[in-house]
């Protein structure tokens, strides 16, 4: 608990600090009223305790009016309690409705003071476990709006029913796909119709995360339990208590990193580093991953009890190679949203757009048919968009043999095939290759090492 004391007697400060740093992490001390504002700014207060009078005004309480409207405009939320040596009741009705918590009349009895304090104290934690749950909220409208699995093909609507089947209970739930197929869409979806809607969603890109910092982000740390752990820092588990935990690109786990993951899942737990206590955990774990699971489990690359732990369900999520029958729907949906992004009229895919388009393999499945949609909006002055509003596809196409036919299938081939490209048109500049892939930066170097490139 942090307090700020000001008043003009310095007899009163001290002894106020010396009583109150036995119950306090922190009591500061003013005498001049002027240094609120500059004090408000510099940290914040649990409680402010405040003199009604000073020496330019001792027995009105005027001085102390101002000072407290000008703490309340500073921050409205402030919890103030006033002292006044007088006693005036009409005083401290006029504080209280100006907008303080509570008055003490001095000189106080130490109990008496205390007691107004702790209740203050509890006052300000109120206020700010109410503010934490507007953002909580907030995050969660962000979170989980702005995305949907759009589609009418039959690879699209067994995803969207093995959801429905799934979202109820609180299985394990693995999703498989291709980068693009949309897991992260899937994860919300299955989490927005679950028990657990109300709750919040925390997702994690496992592949971002440095080796020396997964348990510090995942389980948390207390302050000095490392070097740079210059304060206590609440864990993705923690942060994800009663609602989803989705782990994207789990694939990518180093063995030493899942079993402390294994551990945790199977003893419903965690420890933050740098601290002896147990905390409980109480999520619905859902993850995701690009590879074949399977094939990095014969190859040892992943635990199978592991595996085991995650995928109570699998929903394996088609590209976009295998629904292209949805590509009209998808074009519509992206058009009507860049269209309103930008302030521009909804412009309309030609005939002989959509065949290019269905022609076309997208190794970066729907991110890349976005991609490609807002960026021919943006450029195209045409209400009528053609293959030619698509050329940065189509020289893709024509680099192929001039045919899709004899374009190799292979997925690495195509990852390895895109990626180099991304990185011959921004030079070798990381940072934009893997934006354009819609990849992290740490996602793309293990890319480029898997590659040798």
């Amino acid at each position: 608990m942090r307090v700020l004391i000001v008043d003009d007697d310095e007899d009163i400060l001290l002894a106020a600090k010396m009583f109150l740093k036995k119950h306090c992490k922190e009591v500061v001390i003013e005498s001049n009223p002027k240094k609120i504002p500059f004090l408000l700014n510099q940290a914040s207060y649990d409680v402010i305790l405040l003199d009604m009078n000073f020496t330019e005004d001792t027995t009105s309480g005027k001085e102390g009016f101002f000072w407290l409207e000008k703490i309340l405009e500073q921050n409205p939320k402030a919890v103030v309690v006033m002292i006044t040596a007088y006693g005036d009741v009409e005083m401290a009705v006029k504080a209280l409705k100006l907008g303080a918590t509570d008055f003490v009349l001095k000189p106080w009895q130490n109990e008496k003071l205390l007691a107004t304090v702790l209740s203050a104290a509890k006052l300000s934690n109120s206020y700010k476990e109410v503010e934490s749950l507007q953002k909580t909220n907030q995050h969660l409208v962000e979170t989980l709006s702005g995305g949907e699995i759009i589609g009418e093909s039959k690879a699209i609507q067994q995803v969207l029913a093995m959801i429905e089947k799934v979202a109820k209970t609180d299985a394990n739930v693995l999703i498989l796909g291709e980068n693009g197929t949309g897991k992260e869409l899937v994860a919300k979806a299955i989490h927005r119709h679950s028990l657990r809607a109300r709750e919040v969603f925390v997702s994690v890109d496992m592949g971002a995360i440095s080796e020396n910092l997964f348990e510090s982000e995942l389980f948390g740390h207390k302050k000095g339990a490392f070097t740079d752990a210059k304060e206590d820092r609440t864990g993705r588990f923690e942060l994800a208590q009663k609602g989803t935990l989705f782990l994207d690109e789990i694939g990518n786990l180093p063995l030493t990193h899942q079993a402390k993951l294994l551990a945790v899942l199977q003893n419903r737990q965690i420890t933050p580093l740098g601290s002896n206590k147990v905390i409980p955990i109480d999520i619905r774990l859902i993850c995701a991953t690009n590879l074949n699971i399977h094939q990095a489990v014969a190859e040892g690359h992943f635990r199978q009890d592991l595996l085991y732990r995650i995928n109570t369900v699998e929903i394996h999520l088609p590209p976009l190679r295998e629904r292209t029958g949805d590509i009209p729907i998808l074009a519509k949906y992206f058009l009507q949203k860049y269209a309103k992004k930008y302030h521009r009229p909804i412009p309309k895919l030609s005939a002989e757009a959509i065949v290019f388009l269905e022609s076309y393999p997208f190794p970066g499945n729907v991110r890349e048919l976005e991609h490609a949609l807002e960026r021919a909006l943006i450029m195209s002055d045409s209400e009528l968009l053609s293959p030619d509003d698509f050329l940065f596809l189509k020289t893709n196409k024509n680099l192929s043999n001039n045919s899709f036919a004899t374009a190799t299938l292979n997925l690495d081939d195509i990852e390895k095939n895109m990626i180099q490209k991304a990185l011959d048109k921004y030079n070798g500049n990381i940072s934009k290759a893997a934006k354009e892939l819609g990849l992290t930066r740490a996602s793309l170097y293990r890319r480029l090492e898997k590659y040798g490139l």
